[in-house]
């Protein structure tokens, strides 16, 4: 796998591999996040490729304080193969040329797996409540949506 920053090429492929794992729900439409993305640190918003597919990405974001990865995400029929730890590799190396000195990700709580493949690369749960406000609120985002 080659991991390179996301092109604009990127986004049907990448929609498709988020909504085909899981990742996209109602309230998260995946256009405005590419494009939020997008708008800070572009070249921080990693693709995995293979053979001309996309089949893995990683949102890397630092605020300065902590960091943090959004959309970790690999092709269904290729999990389990390391690519997702390939994937975590590349944004810790990103975000420790930045100076930072944590990385802090969120889970959903139901999302065992997950949760079980970053406590194997070293992530442990923080003693802390992830609390949240909507500041700009999407429509619902619906499978019919990825084409318009």
């Amino acid at each position: 796998m080659d991991i390179r920053p996301y092109l604009e090429k990127d986004q049907l492929p990448l929609i498709r591999l988020w909504t085909d794992i899981g990742l996209v729900a109602p309230h998260n439409n995946p256009k405005r996040d590419i494009e939020r993305k997008l708008a800070v640190n572009p070249e921080w918003f990693l693709i995995g490729e293979s053979e001309g597919e996309v089949i893995a990405s990683c949102m890397v974001g630092y605020d300065g304080h902590r960091g943090w990865v959004n959309y970790l995400a690999v092709k269904s029929e290729l999990q389990g193969k390391g690519l997702g730890r390939q994937m975590m590799q590349a944004a810790e190396e990103v975000l420790k040329a930045a100076g930072c000195a944590k990385l802090n990700l969120q889970v959903r709580s139901t999302n065992t797996e997950v949760i079980q493949f970053y406590e194997s690369i070293g992530y442990t749960v923080d003693s802390v409540i992830s609390m949240g406000k909507r500041l700009e609120v999407d429509p619902p985002y619906s499978q019919d949506s990825i084409n318009s």
